[in-house]
């Protein structure tokens, strides 16, 4: 038996040693505010059941503080949800650093039409982001394991969004190059986002930044409204560098094009 998922609270397994901890944990959850039904619309039990699972399972594998379950709701789920409304229609949206998928899944939840990439690079994250994934039926949501490094050249979205990741010019050098021309970053920052700002500025404009600002979302809708640092690029997001390895990624992906062509033909090269 895979003892391990059991007590995690995997979504399937048949036998549960931990379903009397797992009670508990779930009654020092908070009862969903009045406004999720608002933010998460035909989504909203999907919602609750993520959030019970960032309550249990979440919490026995180390992704969740035991301490942030009472206020999982409006500082985790609700805190993240509400970045949506910085969102146009349609795009394309990779989560820098998933972990348990925040601020990602709660953002595909509340916006189907959003395609999300959740990009993590631990497994036993990726693990349980893919049985979230999966239990939710969330079929806009895809979950990838690697670093945002390693994927320059392979992924381009619109938006790339990041929390509690890293400071804002770290986060800039891994997030920036994965946007498309004229893309935007969002990070989910605290009190500590003008400064970071401030600090961040120079190193921005190098990796094509061509607008950044504080904005905070969810006045009206939270207590307390999230405040998220929006980085807009221009035409080449990441600078000239990770405009480099795009266009050498390019090459490279035509090289194997070709080779792969010249295989399904059956042919091979005469040699002089």
């Amino acid at each position: 038996m895979d003892t391990e998922n059991a007590a995690a609270g995997r979504p399937g397994a048949d036998v549960d040693p931990a379903a009397e901890g797992r009670a508990t944990e779930v009654e020092q959850l908070s009862e969903a505010p009045a406004v999720a039904r608002e933010v998460f619309g035909e989504r909203y039990d999907a919602a609750v059941r993520y959030t019970e699972l960032l309550a249990t399972a979440g919490v026995q594998r180390g992704l969740i503080g035991p301490r942030e379950v009472p206020r999982l709701w409006d500082r985790h789920v609700l805190n993240c949800a509400v970045l949506a409304e910085l969102l146009p229609s349609g795009i394309t949206l990779c989560d820098v650093g998933s972990g348990a998928g925040l601020p990602g899944i709660p953002v595909a939840l509340a916006r189907p039409d959003v395609s999300v990439t959740l990009l993590e690079p631990l497994l036993r994250r990726t693990t349980f982001l893919e049985e979230v994934v999966r239990e939710l039926g969330l079929d806009n949501v895809t979950v990838l394991r690697g670093r945002a490094e390693e994927m320059v050249g392979k992924l381009a979205v619109d938006v790339v969004t990041a929390r509690a990741v890293a400071p804002l010019d770290r986060l800039a050098g891994w997030g920036m190059p994965l946007l498309r021309p004229h893309g935007q970053m969002l990070a989910l920052k605290g009190d500590s986002a003008e400064q970071e700002l401030a600090d961040s500025r120079a190193g921005l404009a190098k990796l094509g930044a061509v607008e950044s600002s504080v904005i905070a979302v969810g006045e009206g809708t939270l207590e307390t409204s999230t405040r998220v640092i929006q980085v807009k690029a221009g035409e080449s997001p990441g600078g000239v560098k990770a405009a480099t390895r795009r266009a050498k990624a390019a090459r490279a992906g035509r090289n194997a094009s070709v080779r792969n062509g010249e295989r399904g033909r059956g042919g091979r090269r005469r040699s002089r």
